[in-house]
């Protein structure tokens, strides 16, 4: 957000003022107030100009909202100072405000009206194009390798925003200057990808046991991930401790995705559950390292009762709250389900989850001589590519492959 205004304001070509919004607080009442009239007034003497105030939630949020001592709480009278500013008896003709924040749901009603912040931009992660573009940006001093393709390399990181493109980028000349490279190389970008994504190798000794119960596990995950169609393609698995983890499943899908259907949905659930399922099919017995993936079902689940209708009984009603949603201090939030609803969303995210848990535990028993083959494998070597992975599973490989 910060990037894109000082993008705007080398374009216009206009002197420039950025501040913070938690910069105006300070605990003696007035100073903040002080500070937003300084900043006008200068912008004022310079018009035409650009006044940028970053992360304007620390300031503006909906008065009222949060424990507040009236008109002498220093926060509202910084933000009475800055809706003065921006729309008083005195215009500011030739002063344009600029605002960024990530919690455009806190803000107070009175800075949105027309006449103040009345233009609203919502800033997307980057498309494919975009995330090469920004790429090219980052890597202009970075000798690259013939095999180092910008757009390739773009397909393989949705999501992404431009911070992490630019890690990224700083993570592939490392592991390239570590390997004596003149150059950086496809390899290089694909293991500081997965460096990132799925944290560092940990050097610790597992037992053989752990690592078979590892090998099977991983293996649960990235076989449903290769049958599903709703599943995305599988791109690595590793047994190699990483992180929190001792083996990891790497998937992402073929292009960027805006939106799922509750397949979709439902296929990841499975996908997720397939560790768990694996180990119950093999071993007769659970362990600990399905923690995060039921932290993960569990959160699709009651999301798609309780925020998407994916519910007949709930039908086509959002009773959660959005996450991260504001909530007024010593206040009950009117959006709160009842007793009722919690539980019934507690009931129909259970069913889904049951039924996915089933259904891993069909296609594996279906599968039982592909998920052997696969665990082998991955016993011997360890960690699998794409193309390895799929040819030791005896899957046909995605034909849309990016990697």
């Amino acid at each position: 957000k910060t990037l894109l205004a000082r993008a705007v304001a080398g374009e216009a070509n206009v002197p420039f003022f950025s501040m913070s919004a938690s910069e105006f607080i300070e605990m003696i009442v007035g100073v903040g107030a002080s500070r937003v009239r300084d900043l006008f007034e200068r912008a004022k003497q310079v018009a035409p100009s650009i006044v940028f105030i970053d992360e304007l939630d620390a300031i503006g949020r909906a008065r009222g909202s949060v424990a507040s001592f009236g008109g002498v709480d220093e926060r509202e009278q910084t933000l009475n100072q800055i809706l003065t500013e921006m729309d008083g008896f005195t215009g500011n003709e030739g002063v344009i405000v600029l605002a960024a924040t990530n919690r455009p749901d806190v803000l107070d009603p009175a800075l949105l009206r027309p006449g103040r912040f009345d233009r609203r931009v919502s800033l997307n992660p980057p498309d494919q194009a975009g995330r090469a573009a920004i790429l090219a940006v980052h890597s202009r001093g970075v000798p690259l390798a013939a095999d180092a393709d910008l757009d390739q390399i773009a397909s393989t990181t949705p999501g992404m925003v431009g911070a992490d493109l630019a890690n990224l980028v700083n993570e592939a000349a490392l592991m390239g200057a570590r390997r004596s490279h003149e150059r950086v190389t496809r390899a290089d970008f694909a293991d500081a990808l997965e460096r990132i994504v799925l944290g560092a190798e940990r050097k610790i000794m597992l037992t053989e046991a752990d690592r078979r119960r590892t090998a099977y596990h991983e293996s649960g995950h990235a076989l449903l991930g290769m049958l599903l169609p709703g599943a995305d393609p599988v791109r690595k698995i590793s047994i190699i401790p990483r992180g929190r983890s001792l083996g990891v499943t790497f998937q992402s899908p073929t292009a960027d995705r805006y939106g799922m259907s509750e397949q979709e949905l439902r296929d990841r659930i499975v996908g997720a559950l397939g560790g768990r399922a694996a180990e119950e099919l093999v071993f007769g017995d659970l362990t600990t390292g399905a923690e995060t993936d039921l932290e993960q079902v569990t959160a699709i689940a009651r999301q798609m009762v309780g925020r998407w209708g994916m519910s007949k009984r709930i039908g086509p009603m959002s009773v959660l709250p959005e996450a991260g949603a504001d909530v007024g201090f010593g206040t009950i939030d009117p959006r709160s389900p009842s007793e009722a609803t919690r539980q019934m969303v507690d009931t129909e995210a259970r069913l889904i989850v049951d039924e996915c848990h089933q259904r891993a535990l069909d296609v594996l028993h279906a599968e039982r001589a592909r998920l052997d083959r696969l665990a082998q494998v991955l016993l011997e070597r360890e960690t699998l590519g794409e193309a390895d992975a799929y040819e030791a599973a005896g899957v046909p490989p995605p034909r849309t492959s990016t990697v």
